[in-house]
This record gives C-alpha cells, structure tokens and sequence, in this order.
C-alpha cells in the first residue's frame, strides 16, 4: 500500500469519526428530531419533576438547557446553533424576537389549558393576541428589606432609599433596566422614557444614591440578603419571596410610584425541529395541577387561575405578590426601545456604576 493511499483512508477514517462525533454532538444539542425537546429557560427556574413527568406522559426526552440574560438567549437563537423547541423569554426580548423573525406562531388550537390563564396577561402590547407567546410567570420589581436590622423604617416610596440611615446597607442588582427605571420612577416620570433631560436627570440622583449602596451584584443578591450582609435590595419580587422564605425578617414592598410588571413567556423559536411537542410541553405546563407545582417550586406568581385555587388563599391573597389593580394599573411593562437608546440606557448604567467605585 502506497503512502498516498495510506494518507487516504486516514483521511477518510478520521473524517468519518468526526462526522460521528458531530451527530453526538447534535443529538445532544437538541438537534433531533419528534422523540426529542429542547428547552431554553432562566436557571433554576421549573420543578425538574416535571420535565420528568412530562417525559413519562409523552415518550419525549427533554434536553433542558438555561441562560442567565435574554441578551444571551437571543443570540444563542439567532446563531442557530442548537435547534431550540421552547424558550422562556421576558416581554421585551418577545417583542424584539418578533420583530427579527425569531418565533413561530403558536397554534391556539394545540393549547386547550390556554383557557386557565387570567385575562389580565392575555393580549398584552409585547404581543397582541398572544399569537407568539404564552404567559408563563410574572411579577414585580421592588424593594426587599429587613424588619429587624431596620425596626423603624418604612418603604412606600422609591424615594425612600435616599435616607442618610441607609448608608452602606443597599444593594442592587445588576440591571440597567431595573436601576435605571427606579431612578426614573423615584422622579415620577416612566419606565420606557426616552427624553435625554428626563433620563440624565434620573442618573445625576442615582449618583447621590451611592453613599447609601453597599453594592450592586447578580444572583447572590438573595444569599447577602438572607443571611443579612445588607439590610435594603432592590429585587425581582420572586427573589424577594425566596429570600423571605429564608429569613422571616424580610419583607417586600413595591413603591406607590410605580415600578416594572414583568412577564415571562413560552414561546417556540424558529429554530425548533419538534413543533407539534413543543405545543406538547406549553400545555402541559397550563395544566392546573402542574402550574401550581411549578409555581410552589419555583415562587414567582402565576398567571393560572386553576393553579391559583389549588394553591389556595395564603398565596392568592398576598398582595406582596399578587398586587391589587389599582398597584398594577401604576405598574408598566419595559418596551422594547431598540437597539440605540438601549445602548444609552447601558451607557448611563456604566456610568453610574463607575460613579459608585
């Protein structure tokens, strides 16, 4: 046998096991086919009974893979590297997503467990008619703070924070959209504003708020929190319901002026190469009984009426995360703002950011 020849099946052998390897690789990925369903979601963020539940009920194995930021989960689907099936989305990356082609309409008809939802999130602006997303959870943005280290304190206003007896006891988590939004509620003007004045004026009183923050940090925010290394946080109320259940020294208020109402949806991306399961897997978590799980799991609200019964009044009835009308109608939704003054709002963010070093 000739060296040439030799070099030949060599090159041939290798490619094959590579070719292999990549099939692995795809099978793993979420590249397969109707037995299979990969799901893209925040961490830690459904009862993982479930999934196996599902799996048990419909014969399709489920690869569950998670992100920590829409940003990333955008680009991840707009790579098309791994054919995700179902997403979990926040509203505006929904409404971003649309707009770039990046969801399949969802089959209303393949989505009987649709009718448990409260109208209230149905046919929000992010996506009229829910033609591309169903509500999955939802909540508040607001303040967490600790009823022992601070026994005479109050929190009804954004305003609030800037009391001088706050010094060095705030944290806030990591969100240009959050903070931002708080600087800009706290002067009464609107989350999604886009005025330079009203946005500039909402930074320079975020910069007087520095003395008063500890820190501005990520998921840690419920550990520090908890075990009391901070005393005030501005937090997503699901946090602020795990850090509760931690320590019953915290509670958790949304300020009268007004903050963000946040949804999160299912929704199935144009990458997806199991369609009809992925209906399959956005029914299955609308069933009553499993919605309820999943909310007792995971402890962000609910929009399932069914599930709300099965969990019962001690959670419908508490008004901390299952505000009033007259608390939500104050409350608003972050639009998309597109690509140029979401880059401001980071700007501004950075800048407060190095304003507290």
């Amino acid at each position: 046998m000739s060296k040439l020849t030799r070099t030949l099946i060599l090159i041939l052998v290798v490619s094959f096991g590579l070719l292999y390897l990549i099939n692995r690789l795809n099978a793993h990925e979420g590249y397969a086919g109707d037995n299979t369903l990969t799901v893209y979601n925040w961490g830690d963020y459904i009862d993982t009974d479930l999934i196996e539940k599902f799996e048990e009920e419909t014969g399709i194995k489920v690869i569950y893979q998670t992100f920590d930021s829409n940003e990333a989960m955008m680009t991840k689907i707009e790579q098309g590297g791994t054919f995700y099936d179902v997403a979990v989305p926040s509203e505006y990356a929904i409404s971003k997503m649309k707009e770039e082609n990046l969801l399949i309409e969802i089959d209303h008809d393949k989505i009987p467990n649709l009718k448990h939802i409260d109208s209230r999130f149905l046919d929000l602006s992010f996506d009229k008619g829910n033609k591309y997303s169903i509500p999955y959870f939802w909540g508040t943005v607001g303040i967490a703070y600790n009823t022992k280290l601070l026994p005479n304190k109050e929190f009804k206003s954004w305003n609030d924070l800037w009391d001088e007896e706050l010094e060095n006891k705030i944290l806030l988590v990591d969100g240009a959209r959050e903070v931002i939004g708080m600087g800009l509620n706290s002067l009464h003007y609107s989350l999604n504003d886009t005025n330079e004045e009203h946005l500039q004026e909402a930074k320079d009183k975020l910069d007087t708020l520095t003395p008063n923050i500890k820190a501005i940090v990520g998921d840690e925010i419920k550990m520090l929190l908890a075990q009391e290394e901070a005393a005030v946080g501005l937090v997503w109320s699901g946090d602020a319901a795990d850090i509760m259940w931690d320590n019953e020294n915290i509670d958790y208020v949304v300020p009268e002026e007004g903050s963000n109402l946040w949804f999160d949806n299912m929704v199935i991306p144009k990458t997806s190469k199991n369609v009809d399961g992925a209906h399959q897997f956005i029914n299955f978590m609308l069933d009553p009984e499993n919605a309820a799980q999943n909310a007792d799991y995971v402890g962000y609200s609910t929009p399932n009426n069914a599930a709300l019964e099965i969990l019962g009044e001690e959670v419908s009835g508490d008004e901390r995360f299952y505000p009033p009308a007259e608390l939500t109608d104050r409350l608003e939704v972050y639009d998309n703002l597109g690509k140029k003054m979401l880059a401001h709002y980071n700007e501004l963010f950075l800048e407060f950011k190095m304003h507290k070093k």
